[in-house]
């Protein structure tokens, strides 16, 4: 399974789903993320119906495809907040723009050719102030890098955007004059080739939000303790009741968080210890003084890069006198950065936090932490789809990557087996690799096909649980929603990832 069209639905709503790929036999059955979707394979090979319940929660679903030979690659499924439309030719031109009568929704649609322009019409109020906002290749892994751009009435481009969030477009316009304005988007191909002209294709998928109602663009703080906690929210057209947003308690990791009045998700963390800092001006630094033991490493980690904010964080360490004692800057473009520092001394030291670039304002937020570093692991496997010979056996190698002198033995078990796969650790046949665990899955007949997830746990300490990671395909996350399928048909391993 390659790509999904539409690539998303409202809460509520039942979508019409084609998705392009190798479905032999059919019908295909269809594995959710997490609950909140119901998806039902139609008659016609590669077509599905999505239900989406009224209560799902806003945000990215994966599905997995998969029948008694074996499983597709994660692709991901999008639940909005706002209505949403499926795009309709023609609308190269302005003249032809598809009228958006809604004071929110999102447009469903493709760049399905070279050459090819989506346009939309939106009637504005002087003062009135537009949000567009394109998923397409850092969500849906589209190959496009898209341009937005607004048009006036009198037919003149009065706003652009390329590459606000990766490769893909955002921009925000405030009307000054009342009347109809087109937002049109077009593209470039994701991987530059020798063609000059305007990229499509089938697989140029994109979710395309339009709204002059609330938008977030972040929350700050950008993490709270795992208690809970209140975050203000900044973006465009906030309503005073979407501004403060509750964090439930739960576990450390990313959440999600939502409401009525705003047209789109905001992501937060659940972590202990950090701070939320922000650079004012260019030669106003942000500093914060923490305590330091002589001997003890200091771990300082400051992101903005990682959570779609603008820093690109220079991190230096001062001395109660003021001089520096350490400094780190990104390793590379558009990164984050982390060092650590020992204190020559007991007593209070200063971190400051600046960019690199002299960047500073609105989007100048980042999240620092300063801690001793804790020893941790974590593990990965080769890939996310594992074919078990009916009758016979699979050996799996999970590399456990040890930090900050972690050193204990960790053993992996198996959560969520299919009925009739069993999972028993193998030993080494020499010297056992204390980086590596080998695992075998075994079963004895064909036909069995589920998700399964492995996991490592350390006696006696349950906080250190963690889960073995596969590389998902082209996205950047990888994936601890592993697949294990009984036949004799083998599985293709996965693409190698695209460099970009």
């Amino acid at each position: 399974m390659t790509y999904l069209f539409p690539a998303g639905g409202p809460r509520g709503g039942t979508v019409e789903v084609t998705a392009s790929g190798t479905f032999d036999p059919w019908p295909a059955k269809v594995w959710v993320s997490r609950p909140g979707l119901t998806v039902t394979p139609a008659k016609d090979k590669g077509k599905f119906t999505v239900a989406v319940a009224a209560d799902a929660a806003p945000g990215v679903y994966w599905l997995r495809a998969h029948n008694a030979d074996g499983a597709s690659p994660l692709r991901p499924f999008v639940v909005g907040t706002l209505p949403e439309i499926v795009e309709s030719e023609p609308n190269d031109e302005t003249a032809q723009a598809k009228v958006i009568d809604a004071p929110g929704v999102v447009v469903n649609g493709r760049l399905a050719k070279a050459g090819d322009v989506d346009s939309f019409a939106v009637a504005l109020k002087q003062g009135q102030t537009l949000v567009a906002s394109v998923a397409a290749n850092d969500t849906l892994k589209s190959p496009m890098d898209g341009v937005l751009q607004v048009v006036s009435p009198g037919g003149f481009v009065v706003d652009q955007n390329n590459d606000r969030r990766g490769m893909d477009s955002q921009l925000t316009f405030t009307a000054p004059a009342a009347g109809t304005y087109v937002v049109r988007l077009f593209a470039f191909p994701a991987t530059p080739d020798s063609s000059i002209r305007l990229f499509g294709s089938d697989a140029c998928v994109y979710r395309l939000t339009i709204t002059t109602g609330g938008f977030a663009e972040f929350a700050t703080p950008l993490a709270v303790a795992p208690d809970g906690g209140i975050v203000e929210v900044t973006g465009w057209n906030v309503p005073d009741a979407a501004r403060r947003l509750t964090v439930p308690k739960g576990e450390p990791g990313p959440v999600d968080l939502f409401h009525p009045l705003l047209g789109n998700t905001i992501r937060v963390r659940r972590e202990s210890g950090t701070v939320t800092g922000k650079v004012e001006s260019a030669g106003a630094p942000f500093e914060t003084t923490v305590a330091g033991r002589k001997g003890q490493p200091l771990a300082v980690r400051a992101e903005s890069r990682a959570v779609g904010l603008d820093v690109n964080p220079v991190v230096r360490v001062l001395g109660p006198d003021g001089k520096q004692l350490a400094r780190a800057e990104p390793g590379k473009l558009h990164s984050d950065t982390a060092l650590t520092f020992t204190p020559p001394a007991d007593g209070e030291y200063r971190v400051a936090v600046s960019d690199l670039y002299g960047a500073a304002g609105r989007r100048g937020v980042f999240l620092l932490k300063v801690a001793a570093p804790e020893p941790d692991y974590d593990l990965s496997v080769p890939a996310d789809r594992i074919a078990v010979p009916p009758g016979k056996s699979v050996d799996v190698t999970v590399k456990v990557a040890r930090r900050n002198g972690f050193s204990k033995p960790v053993e992996v078990v198996a959560e969520g087996l299919p009925e009739g796969v069993t999972l028993a650790t193998k030993a080494p046949a020499g010297k056992a690799d204390p980086n590596a665990v080998v695992v075998s899955l075994s079963a004895g007949k064909a036909g069995v096909s589920g998700a399964l997830r492995l996991v490592g746990r350390v006696a006696g300490e349950p906080a250190l649980s963690r889960p073995a990671r596969a590389p998902n395909g082209e996205f950047d996350e990888p994936t601890a929603d592993l697949w294990v399928t009984v036949s004799d048909t083998p599985v293709s391993p996965p693409p190698p990832k695209k460099k970009r």
